[in-house]
């Protein structure tokens, strides 16, 4: 591996290389840094709640054409996949490269009681916003004594 080092630019090349295998081998092992932080590999982040008449899911998905997203909801698991192009230059060095690229999908248990008839989807801003309606039949009705 030394032997063909020749000067410190194809040092640190080498030293970056072993970085990028290392992230590979055991990057989607590590606990995430923080609180705030998503496990490696993670994407796009999703924020789930919930009111008594719907279910919001949020996907923070920045660079996305929505046109390419593909949604689709079967037996209560919201399923998210596309795939965000990252533009790379061909003559550029990069020492870092933290953004994802390439396909992605995601699957998301939604509760018992939604309606997979009645769903709506927006993306702006870089946040695609997946709203499912509950089903009427689940909602708590009121019942009047006489």
């Amino acid at each position: 591996m030394f032997d063909r080092l020749t000067n410190f630019e194809s040092l640190f090349d080498e030293f970056r290389r072993i970085e990028q295998e290392l992230d590979e081998a055991f990057g989607r092992w590590t606990p995430p840094s923080g609180i705030r932080s998503v496990a490696r590999g993670t994407f796009p982040p999703i924020n789930v709640g919930g009111t008594p008449d719907e279910v919001h899911v949020y996907l923070f998905a920045a660079g996305l054409d929505p046109k390419t997203l593909d949604l689709s909801i079967q037996q209560n698991l919201l399923t998210v996949s596309g795939e965000r192009q990252i533009p790379v230059k061909d003559n550029a060095t990069y020492y870092r490269r933290e953004r994802f690229g390439g396909e992605f999908r995601r699957v998301v248990a939604l509760p018992e009681d939604i309606d997979p008839d009645r769903v709506d989807a927006k993306y702006r801003d870089g946040v695609l916003q997946v709203t499912v309606r509950r089903r009427e039949s689940a909602k708590p009705r009121q019942i009047q004594v006489s």
